[in-house]
């Protein structure tokens, strides 16, 4: 039987060759070198692909990380900083991550910025309104290597469903980024990782474009770089704690004595719940990563970045199932040396994936501070209220025609609107406020409405005189 799955392998791995061939035949010129170069590392993802024979980890074998393996921000912060940490910061380069294809730009100022533009126009608007200090630095183009594309392949036949190199018409999604994993080949292979450390470089700070509190932390790099080089991190990972909302997020353990990122999807369905306790799994990873630039290099040199295959299972539009093959950044920790967790403060991690988020962070629960969004004084409480939009407000567009001005949100603890509902200048929402517009009927909200602990249902009608 062994023989034979090996067989199967080999000839899985031989007609994914030749097929990736046929399409590189497709293409001519620079964009055939930069096809090939992306192909290159397809066909390691889909070999290491092929190898895998069963789960990724032994549930008895996984522990809680030792208390000394993750720290808590409050003993980072209270380490006093020097007078000035312009050197630690030429040493830094920041990096924000989508998985969109798009743009790589970088910047070169105090600390050097690479980052995606999405291609999702929500979030574009959303990068525009609230990073605005971006916006003063001097930007330069990255090769187009930090930007491959990985072909998505048949479910059941395991081979390309793309027919040519292009991206348009049948093959607009056909193709897809392969995962922020990738970002560590990406640096080494472009050239740009041996580039930075010329330059002095030393650290990279990795986060979600999406995620507005992901802000350099100076305490965090000051804890970085005044370590003995013996002893540095190599790795660090924000995480934060665990609440209900966040019971599918990868969290940080304890296996083969390595500190190590377990994903949901890495979990025995056996255990999915226990996984998604907030009791036995306190605390979840925000995606904020200080990694060490002269330690991705010396592990890509090795080949010796390891990081779980991520199966991702798609529907085109035409109905065909496929599937890409993706790895994440952030689970690569257990290959890095002194790998530490850090306990930040929910406020690091603010991510807007969708328009009941933007409206969060649009309101006057939060205020912009030297290019960080802290949440207001005079909110009593530190949680967030849990806002639901519904349907009618999926697109900015729609989002934005629907509120003449974000209500004030100070004493809100729930939210959720349905239906064709918009709202006037001033209004308070306090308590839990749900307003309900069945289909068929609308609801405006008045200018100057207050509505504590209300459900608003029906039909509610302003009309211009």
């Amino acid at each position: 039987m062994a023989q034979f799955q090996e067989e199967m392998r080999q000839q899985l791995e031989t007609s994914m060759h030749a097929e990736l061939e046929k399409l590189l035949d497709t293409a001519t010129g620079v964009d055939k070198e930069v096809s090939k170069k992306d192909f290159d590392g397809f066909k390691k993802l889909f070999h290491r692909f092929l190898q895998v024979k069963g789960p990724s980890v032994d549930w008895p074998k996984i522990h809680r990380p030792p208390e000394d393996s993750i720290q808590p921000y409050d003993k980072i912060a209270a380490l006093p900083l020097p007078d000035s940490l312009a050197d630690s910061l030429n040493k830094l380069v920041v990096v924000k991550l989508n998985g969109g294809l798009g743009t790589s730009m970088g910047c070169k100022g105090p600390k050097s910025l690479i980052s995606v533009r999405n291609e999702n126009t929500f979030l574009d608007l959303t990068v525009q309104q609230i990073e605005v200090p971006v916006q003063s630095y001097t930007c330069h183009k990255v090769p187009p290597a930090l930007c491959p594309r990985y072909p998505r392949i048949n479910k059941e036949s395991l081979l390309p469903v793309a027919t040519d190199i292009g991206m348009m018409g049948e093959n607009a999604d056909v193709w897809y980024p392969p995962g922020h994993g990738d970002i560590y080949a990406s640096f080494y292979n472009s050239g740009l990782l041996d580039q930075l450390i010329t330059e002095g470089k030393e650290y990279i700070f990795v986060s979600n474009i999406d995620n507005l509190g992901a802000t350099v932390d100076l305490n965090i790099l000051h804890h970085l770089v005044s370590q003995p080089n013996g002893k540095r991190c190599e790795f660090i990972m924000e995480v934060t704690d665990k609440t209900r909302a966040d019971v599918k997020g990868g969290t940080l353990i304890q296996y083969d004595n390595k500190l190590r990122l377990l994903e949901i999807a890495q979990v025995p369905k056996a255990h999915v719940d226990e996984f998604k306790s907030v009791t036995k799994f306190k605390i979840f990873n925000t995606n904020n990563l200080w990694i060490s630039l002269g330690a991705i290099k010396r592990l890509q040199e090795q080949n010796a970045m390891d990081m779980e295959i991520i199966v991702n299972p798609k529907t085109l539009d035409g109905g065909q199932n496929v599937i890409q093959l993706e790895t994440a950044v952030g689970a690569a920790i257990k290959s890095f040396d002194n790998a530490l967790g850090i306990n930040v403060p929910r406020s690091r991690f603010l991510p807007v994936k969708t328009v009941s988020d933007l409206l969060l962070v649009m309101s006057n629960l939060y205020s912009l501070e030297a290019g960080s969004l802290t949440m207001s004084q005079k909110r009593e409480f530190p949680t967030t209220p849990h806002v639901k939009l519904g349907s009618s407000f999926t697109k900015v567009q729609e989002y934005q025609t629907r509120f003449e001005s974000i209500p004030d949100m100070l004493e809100l603890d729930h939210l959720t609107v349905s239906g064709d509902v918009t709202f006037g200048k001033q209004v308070s929402l306090k308590g839990t406020v749900i307003i309900i517009a069945n289909h068929g009927d609308r609801i405006d909200i008045p200018a100057g409405t207050i509505l504590e602990n209300k459900i608003v249902s029906g039909n509610l009608r302003i009309l211009d005189h």
